[in-house]
């Protein structure tokens, strides 16, 4: 009981940072291309990132919940290496943050559950979902992960590309004057974007709260329960308005130049790519889509004017995401058996 109540506060804790995080990710288009105040930012996106987690469904939470197999394991042992898994992505997700790099907490989330599994009772009880895909090609486990992981910023870029071709083309005797219009727009797309993220991000939360459920013996099917689904709610828009704002600069004036097409075409895409993961149960990364979107956006209209050394710095990050956190995870874990043995 106790390990279960001290698991469930980790969880909501990684879904605080998850938001935290991520909250740049969102608001720093609108910011940037100076469409909404800070403060005006915070509301309207807190109000649909709560919205999201409650109306978006469960199919993110089922694949999350379903890429660890736990429940041939002692309540205990199992509740450990959650928590050791998630300490790995809070840890990541922090550092990240203090260093005002943005970075994936689903990348981070996948690479510290997946650590502390490995090292504490072996691959084999983490569904990597290669026999699947070689002999019946279908996406499970860590295969349809990664799959989303990777695609996701290949189709924000594109998605990014052709939209802001588009839309230049659409506007091109536009007057100035247009901007005040697509500045008010950007109302709509940001809640849609900050709808999409809590649909897609806190069910990740979801789904591990209720694998936490499930192992302890609290719940008898993975099944995720309202008020999980309320907490986990609650829990990412407080992390969204407390808000990671080192990493505004990043997003808004490190890659490119954004003024309020920019910003606008940067929202559609994200919104787009991200809600649609949430209806096929792919979790996704936000700080990815937005960021390769901008770039995207950016390689349309002026290939040179985007900061290229700034996205190879944030790809590396990305990359080194996975194993970070499965180190750090990896560590927890051996440092509580150490404790334990000395207690024993």
């Amino acid at each position: 009981m106790i390990l279960a109540v001290v698991a469930v506060m980790i969880v909501l804790l990684f879904d605080y940072t998850n938001g935290f995080n991520d909250a740049a990710n969102i608001v720093a288009t609108v910011i940037a291309s100076h469409a909404m105040t800070p403060a005006q930012a915070v509301l309207i996106v807190g109000f649909f990132e709560f919205l999201g987690p409650l109306l978006g469904g469960t199919a993110v939470a089922n694949t999350i919940g379903s890429f660890i197999t736990l429940g041939d394991l002692e309540a205990t042992v199992s509740l450990t290496i959650i928590l050791c898994g998630l300490a790995g992505a809070i840890a990541w997700n922090l550092l990240t943050w203090w260093r005002g790099i943005p970075s994936s907490s689903s990348h981070a989330l996948v690479g510290g559950l997946a650590g502390a599994v490995v090292v504490a009772v072996g691959a084999d009880h983490v569904a990597w979902g290669f026999g699947e895909l070689f002999q019946n090609g279908h996406f499970t486990g860590i295969t349809k992960l990664l799959l989303a992981l990777v695609l996701s910023p290949l189709a924000g870029f594109w998605a990014g590309f052709f939209l802001h071709r588009l839309m230049l083309f659409l506007l091109r005797g536009a007057k100035p004057t247009i901007n005040r219009n697509l500045r008010r727009v950007q109302f709509l797309t940001a809640a849609g974007l900050a709808f999409s993220h809590g649909a897609n991000d806190a069910q990740k939360s979801m789904g591990i709260l209720t694998l936490v459920l499930l192992v302890g013996g609290f719940i008898h099917e993975f099944a995720v329960p309202f008020w999980v689904m309320l907490a986990c709610a609650t829990s990412i828009t407080l992390g969204i308005m407390s808000g990671g704002w080192r990493i505004v600069r990043t997003l808004g004036f490190a890659i490119y130049k954004v003024r309020p097409l920019h910003a606008l075409d940067s929202q559609l895409t994200s919104a787009g790519v991200i809600f649609a993961a949430s209806l096929v149960g792919a979790p996704v990364s936000t700080t990815h889509v937005v960021a390769t979107s901008i770039m995207g956006i950016g390689a349309s209209e002026r290939p040179k004017a985007v900061r290229w050394a700034k996205a190879e710095e944030i790809s590396i990050t990305w990359l080194i995401t996975i194993p970070g956190a499965a180190m750090v995870a990896i560590t927890c874990y051996f440092m509580v058996q150490m404790t334990m043995k000395l207690i024993g």
